[in-house]
């Protein structure tokens, strides 16, 4: 299994991924219409966290390259984690008053790294367990170390691959180049603010171990990452 990377490189592969998808986000909002304003706009002070660091690139979905497995693969190892989760939500759901299920975005619901692109796909295995959770009346809460001004360019590829959101938060402009220790606190702390809104967190789900760290959630999935090469 290869190192994890740390420091700089963290960082610095973050914040391309940044830029890339901000780029793309830019494009959107030229061809397509603006969506209905997100429920939550993520613009928040709580936005001045960071990232932790991106995969290794662009990836066909026949296979990988660097560190990564095979598209397949990938969705072979997601796939009982989400069947755990929808069986934990099951009984979790059930008379909790106003749950909702917390995610990160790339690469936790979006195929970020293996399929880039204006539009991304949903990871078929997250969005069927989402679709479900939120006809079992789950609040779906996206919390992203994007910066906050892509939000109307997540909310329209979240919505337009399938994703019901009722909420989303985006970090700030520097969330993508201070560190993973930085991108935790930002994500906890948006947790905390989403519970002072009467919400229960009955789980957060996501791929990096900053995505879930900091409690205020009952439970936490982990999907994998593949020792930091995807993140």
């Amino acid at each position: 299994m290869p190192a994890r990377r740390t420091g700089g490189a963290l960082a610095s592969g973050l914040m391309r991924r940044s830029i890339a998808v901000l780029a793309a986000g830019i494009a959107v909002g030229i061809v397509a219409p603006l969506p209905v304003a997100v429920a939550d706009s993520g613009s928040s002070a709580l936005g001045s966290g960071s990232g932790s660091g991106s995969g290794t690139g662009s990836l066909s979905g026949s296979g990988g390259t660097g560190n990564l497995p095979p598209y397949s693969q990938w969705i072979s190892d997601i796939t009982p984690i989400a069947a755990a989760a929808q069986t934990y939500l099951t009984t979790a759901l059930p008379g909790t008053t106003k749950p909702a299920i917390v995610f990160d975005i790339d690469n936790t619901v979006l195929e970020t790294n293996y399929h880039p692109g204006p539009i991304i796909p949903a990871i078929p295995p997250i969005l069927k367990l989402a679709q479900w959770a939120k006809s079992q009346g789950a609040s779906l809460i996206f919390v992203t170390g994007r910066p906050a001004l892509m939000n109307v360019y997540s909310q329209i590829n979240l919505s337009t691959v399938g994703y019901p959101v009722d909420g989303l938060y985006g970090g700030g402009l520097t969330t993508g180049s201070s560190g993973a220790g930085a991108l935790a606190d930002y994500k906890t702390a948006t947790r905390a603010s989403i519970e002072a809104q009467g919400y229960t967190i009955v789980a957060n789900i996501g791929n990096s171990a900053s995505d879930l760290s900091g409690g205020h959630a009952q439970q936490t999935f982990k999907l994998p990452d593949y020792n930091g090469a995807l993140a």
